[in-house]
């Protein structure tokens, strides 16, 4: 195996196609007599469709369509979970939040659809007052869920709370939040007989094509779903979205290709969004710092059609060796669209966890990384079993060292500069990895040498093309150069989800296991072809580097891999199926410097340090890029993001970037990166583990706790804002 290629910060091996603009994303696919829609969205949230007016529509130039719940075909609810609605919209005349589509335009033009859009005329029928508030409701345990029971239960917790010298009690609360990645969501259906391809916006190539499938009850084998690159998703484009199968329907009653690219303003009502939260948290203490017991309660709003919960408490469950712990996911019913996972689901729970501890480091009069230290876990925390590796507390030495904790002054508002307040906070991040269905992949050795290897995932934005790259040349000791890696469409092996922390894991597995197979069949050929330099040689002593095969008791004695599959005279085939990813957990610690100015109230985060272990770390500069925007969004998270609705009609007020606030240059500062780069013996993908959503968790609650230090205010209502402050 060659151990020069895997950890390199190789750049991109796609990036020259995107800073040319050669890359075709999926709003970019043009298909001859290719035609537009456009969606007419609901303008209230409760009610019935009483009229609909198209026929200003209809005479529009260029319309070809309109479609209601008077015309569209009748599509079948999908039963696969990844279609997130429990409904199909345009279907029924019923309401079920403002901003639902009522109805889809298609025209030769975008802008003869839009303009159509315009002229359709909807009246409503009200049903009551809509409710879009936690404070709206009553709230109720869901039933279990995906992920399992919505309460956890170990020891007992009213007797840890007792054992307790110091108790803390204190409640958090987040508001919605929206993904708003750059590529809006779009989808393009081209029908050839009963046979479709959806070009697609999407973290789940199997996703849409088993929801499409199920929708428009077509035969799975009939869907093909393409999705080459994908301009972020941020998991609003893992689940599939009614907007998909629409345009599918549209397409094939028209008998031409339809394209529909939803505006910023369709992505706030159509594409899930990060649900409002309220925590309730307490901690028990003795006054050596050890936790005695945690009650945690998260209260989030779901829509009136499903109770599924996404801002997960795994942080609470697993982190830190707790012997006494309750938690209970909690839910309101309100009128507003469907909820959704989102970036670091964890992140909510993360920080509730992160800025409690600092409350009571406070009240032990403990140094917060001590008591984080003290109550480290090896294990998960949830079943009891080890990790495969955690390298947490060398994290938190190594970022503390170089970000130079030692000198902090603990006393809030002891530390200044010039006319500005300084705090400095710390916080652990940890997310959950894998622990999901694996990927098959497949690969094909060409006679000159080069190889292909292609799976059914996505890359949306993380790095995938390149890391696969690398761990194919690492087993295979063949330059990166000589490898080509595809990816984006459902034709190759299936694969899993982009979204929770799987798909280094899980797709590095594959790719991995995967040509572990090629390399033995190849050396099989080597050891065994007439006129081989390496007839002869045992197979256990063979080594691959550079393209080659040699004996590693004398590597002068080598053969290409081009020359033994030259001399099979065919290209060389392999495939490998999928298998399930073992749960990981990536973890790091996280430094930050705030300054406030005192007068104003503003804040600026001037400095991060994070130390991360995420296992054998596949590319340098892609992890690095992982961490860069996970303190961005962090930043954005704790200080700016909101997405506000209003009370009297449950509208979405601020659905753009003018009015949903989210970090730009001027707002990051200096962010400093280690990594622990230790392999993960119960990885199978060169001891990886999946690392894009850790990186975020964490920030918040240091962001919170700098906050506090420098001024003396706790502050537990996000987002940190300047009339908060003063």
């Amino acid at each position: 195996m060659s151990t020069d290629v895997v950890g390199r910060p190789l750049s991109r091996v796609e990036s020259r196609l995107k800073v040319t603009g050669t890359a075709e994303y999926t709003a970019d696919v043009q298909i001859p007599r290719l035609v537009h829609a456009y969606m007419v969205m609901s303008s209230v949230a409760v009610g019935r469709i009483t009229s609909i007016d198209t026929r200003s529509a209809e005479a529009e130039q260029g319309v070809l369509a309109v479609f209601t719940h008077e015309n569209m075909p009748r599509l079948k609810q999908p039963a696969y979970r990844p279609f997130f609605k429990p409904y199909i919209p345009i279907q029924t005349p019923d309401i079920h939040h403002a901003g639902q589509p009522v109805a889809l335009v298609v025209a030769r033009t975008l802008e003869q659809a839009q303009r159509a859009a315009e002229l359709v005329e909807v009246a409503y029928e009200s049903t009551g007052a809509p409710h879009s508030d936690l404070t709206d409701g009553e709230t109720f345990l869901p039933p279990e869920g995906p992920d399992g029971p919505n309460t956890s239960r170990r020891g007992d917790v009213k007797r840890g709370m007792a054992q307790a010298d110091v108790r803390i009690s204190a409640e958090y609360t987040i508001p919605m939040h929206h993904h708003n990645p750059i590529e809006p969501h779009a989808t393009t259906a081209v029908w050839e007989g009963s046979k479709v391809t959806v070009y697609e916006t999407t973290q789940g190539l199997s996703n849409t094509q088993h929801v499409v499938s199920e929708a428009l009850e077509v035969p799975l084998a009939d869907v093909r779903v393409v999705s080459r690159y994908l301009g972020g998703g941020f998991g609003s484009k893992g689940p599939v979205w009614p907007h998909t199968v629409l345009t599918c329907a549209a397409a094939r009653v028209l008998g031409r290709p339809v394209k529909l690219v939803l505006s910023r303003a369709h992505m706030y009502t159509s594409n899930g969004h990060r649900a409002q939260t309220h925590q309730r948290i307490e901690f028990g203490a003795r006054r050596d710092g050890r936790i005695t017991a945690l009650d945690h309660v998260i209260t989030q709003q779901v829509t009136r059609d499903d109770v599924v919960l996404f801002n997960s408490s795994e942080p609470i469950r697993m982190l830190y060796d707790i012997p006494n712990l309750s938690n209970e996911q909690r839910a309101v019913r309100l009128d507003l669209p469907t909820q959704s996972f989102m970036r670091s689901p964890e992140a909510c729970t993360s920080h509730a966890q992160e800025a409690a501890l600092d409350e009571l480091a406070y009240a032990l009069d403990m140094d917060p990384v001590t008591l984080r230290k003290r109550n480290w876990s090896a294990r998960n925390m949830e079943d009891g079993k080890e990790w495969g590796s955690n390298h947490l507390l060398e994290c938190y030495d190594r970022a503390a060292k170089v970000f130079g904790w030692s000198r902090r002054d603990p006393r809030p508002r002891s530390m200044r500069e010039g006319g500005e307040l300084v705090g400095w906070g710390m916080a652990t991040a940890a997310h959950t990895t894998g622990g999901r269905p694996g990927s098959g992949a497949r690969m094909t050795l060409g006679t000159d040498g080069k190889v292909l290897i292609q799976v059914g995932t996505q890359d949306i934005g993380t790095g995938t093309y390149t890391i696969m790259t690398q761990i194919a040349g690492e087993v295979l000791g063949v330059p990166v150069a000589d490898i080509t890696f595809e990816l984006g469409d459902s034709a190759f092996p299936s694969s899993y989800t982009s979204g929770a922390s799987t798909t280094a894991p899980g797709v590095g597995s594959a790719v991995k296991r995967l040509c572990t197979v090629a390399r033995s069949a190849v050396v099989g050929l080597a050891v065994t072809q007439p006129g081989s330099r390496l007839r002869g040689v045992p197979a256990e002593r063979v080594r691959a580097s550079d393209g080659h095969l040699f004996d590693a008791a004398d590597p002068r004695v080598r053969v290409s891999y081009r020359s033994v599959a030259g001399h099979a005279g065919r290209p060389l085939a392999f495939q490998v199926e999928p298998t399930d990813t073992p749960l990981g957990y990536s973890v790091g610690a996280v430094f930050v410097e705030v300054r406030v100015d005192p007068l104003l109230g503003r804040i600026r985060v001037t400095r991060v340090n994070g130390c991360y272990d995420l296992g054998t770390v596949l590319n340098r500069k892609t992890a690095r890029s992982q961490v860069l925007g996970g303190v961005i969004w962090g930043i954005g998270f704790t200080l700016f993001e909101h997405t506000l609705v209003d009370p009297a009609s449950a509208r979405i007020v601020n659905p753009d970037l003018s009015g949903y606030l989210v970090p730009v240059n001027a707002d990051v500062p200096d962010v400093q990166v280690q990594f622990i780069d230790e392999p993960d013996p119960a990885s199978d993908a060169l001891g990886a583990r999946g690392f894009g959503e850790t990186p975020m968790t964490g920030v918040t609650a240091a962001i919170a706790n700098a906050v506090f230090h420098a001024t003396g205010k706790r502050m537990r209502d996000l987002p940190l804002t300047l009339d908060k402050l003063l």
